[in-house]
């Protein structure tokens, strides 16, 4: 069996599954719905689905117990066949219901699911469901081009002509583990090393207000015809992305609302065009740290200008191991005695096959973000870009932003884009500053942020949980001897292998502590007293 080390995009989507509780965990699967054409049996999709987990390791892939990953021998893979007729059974909805919401056993099933709805005898539809380790954006669109090419050649009875596979995720790894990807993870962390040092440890310590009651977070969309055409105009005049454009006002908005004149977020990059290997299909994107200055009352076109050169430099530091930006992050905490925190995220997506069908600009809340308020973060927008519209989707945190906000942070978004727009249309008008924006988001003042909350202190009592969590990390790491005053970074854990203790700790009969927890800045000593009355509070319980 052929094995190999997680590749630098998948460990940061390992790391995204693992702070999840396995009944959220299906909340990173991806689904890839395919209209098959008439003509084909359900003996040729079989075939066909075999053949692409034939071609691609990936796809026949396991992912632990450790942080590695795993190439399964070839064989047919096992594929769902329901009918949209009324049979009694189960209704198609209802299995692609189950295929994407069970959780995957990483370490025992291949990353895909497959499912062939029928009618007539005859399928019509096939639906895959992917574990995030596996695929991206980009993975997708190629899975779908050569089940697209296999389709129309086995209705025409001829051999499908498939590109040649050049590379597998082990060849990824094998580079990524070479002395040419070191000097190039060395350059990048050296940039987030010195960005990190200049960040605030909360950017949102003026806004953050611990909540003892309602839900952990909000999640809202705004949908804007209009903004689209705004967008993609203003980005025209000062040739950037239009994607750039809303991350000019997210900016703004968030300058704004936290009274900070840096703003800091992580942003997505697919990193395919950063090593030898850009045709491999697996998870290769990541986040990339931008900072931006928003000194001085820019207008919005001086922000814009301010945002591309930013996303330039980030995007030349992207490529990293993120397990190790985490660590570095940590460490980061352990010298200033307080958590930093880069809990901000903007995605932006286009799906051009997808429409809005309005008009007016729509407002909506979401569900309860259950699943991402576990991830521990504070924001994330996601941008899309629909064929006729854009969709502004923003989850926040109740603990820094509550609904009103949130509101008005997403209306400031559209209003903004299109008042520079409008303002471009009257010639010699300058696009609306900084000042203005805030008028436009009607934001409550920030008020001063109070005093960083410093690191849990450990008294130096080790007791049964103390020394449970240091065998659970020697054991992970083959370590010696654990000074309990040293956060798990510093003892010389690895953020990878923190599924790893968590799972030895459960053996042990301790549980209670989070991925995020561990890979923090805090003590391992304070840490374990975190599980001492945990249990405590559980025996409590059990006796009343």
């Amino acid at each position: 069996m052929k094995s190999a080390s997680l590749c630098w995009g998948q460990r940061y989507m390992w790391l995204r599954v693992h702070q999840l509780p396995p009944g959220h965990q299906h909340e990173t699967h991806v689904v890839l719905r395919f209209d098959l054409p008439a003509g084909l049996t359900v003996a040729a999709c079989r075939a066909m689905l075999t053949y692409l987990t034939r071609r691609h390791e990936i796809l026949r892939t396991t992912f632990g117990p450790g942080p590695e990953q795993r190439v399964r021998p070839p064989a047919p893979l096992p594929v769902t066949v329901v009918t949209a007729e009324r049979d009694g059974g189960a209704t198609p909805a209802e299995v692609v219901e189950e295929l994407s919401t069970r959780p995957f056993d990483l370490a025992g099933e291949w990353p895909v699911r497959a499912c062939l709805i029928t009618s007539g005898g005859a399928p019509r539809h096939c639906v895959l469901v992917f574990n995030h380790l596996a695929v991206d954006m980009w993975t997708l669109g190629e899975i779908k081009r050569e089940l697209r090419t296999q389709s129309a050649g086995a209705v025409a009875r001829r051999p499908a002509a498939l590109p040649p596979v050049r590379h597998q995720p082990a060849d990824l790894a094998r580079h990524e583990a070479s002395a040419d990807a070191a000097i190039v993870a060395s350059r990048a962390m050296a940039y987030w090393q010195e960005e990190v040092g200049v960040l605030p440890a909360d950017p949102f310590a003026a806004r953050r207000t611990e909540r003892a009651d309602g839900p952990p977070a909000g999640h809202a969309t705004l949908i804007s015809p209009p903004m689209l055409a705004a967008s993609r105009r203003i980005a025209a005049r000062h040739g950037v992305w239009p994607s750039l454009v809303h991350v000019a006002a997210y900016t703004a908005m968030a300058a704004l609302y936290t009274g900070r004149e840096d703003v800091a977020h992580l942003a997505f990059v697919s990193n395919r065009e950063s090593h030898p290997c850009p045709d491999v299909l697996t998870c290769m994107f990541s986040p990339m740290l931008v900072r931006v200055s928003c000194a001085g009352d820019p207008s919005f076109g001086e922000l814009l200008r301010r945002v591309a050169a930013a996303y330039g430099r980030a995007g030349e530091h992207a490529y990293v191991p993120y397990d190790k930006v985490v660590e570095m992050v940590s460490r980061e905490g352990s010298r200033r005695g307080v958590a930093v925190r880069l809990g901000s995220e903007i995605n932006f997506i286009k799906q051009r096959t997808r429409e809005y069908g309005g008009r007016r600009t729509a407002f909506t809340w979401n569900p309860v973000p259950w699943a991402w308020a576990h991830h521990g973060d504070d924001t994330y927008l996601r941008v899309d870009e629909w064929r006729d519209a854009v969709a502004l989707s923003l989850h926040a945190a109740s603990s820094v932003m509550d609904a009103g906000d949130v509101e008005r942070f997403l209306r400031g978004m559209e209003a903004l884009v299109l008042t520079c727009d409008a303002r471009a249309s009257q010639e010699g008008a300058p696009g609306p500053t900084l000042g203005e924006a805030a008028r436009i988001a009607g934001f409550a003042p920030a008020g001063a942020p109070p005093a960083p909350v410093p690191l849990e202190t450990w008294h130096g009592h080790a007791g049964p949980a103390a020394r449970a969590l240091a065998d659970a990390v020697r054991e992970a790491h083959g370590l010696g001897p654990l000074d309990l005053s040293d956060s798990y970074t510093l003892a010389g854990g690895q953020v990878l292998r923190i599924p790893q203790v968590l799972a030895e700790l459960a053996r042990r009969g301790w549980e209670g502590l989070t991925l995020n927890q561990l890979a923090g800045p805090a003590p391992l000593g304070a840490l374990a007293s975190r599980l001492a009355q945990g249990r405590l509070h559980q025996n409590q319980a059990h006796s009343e």
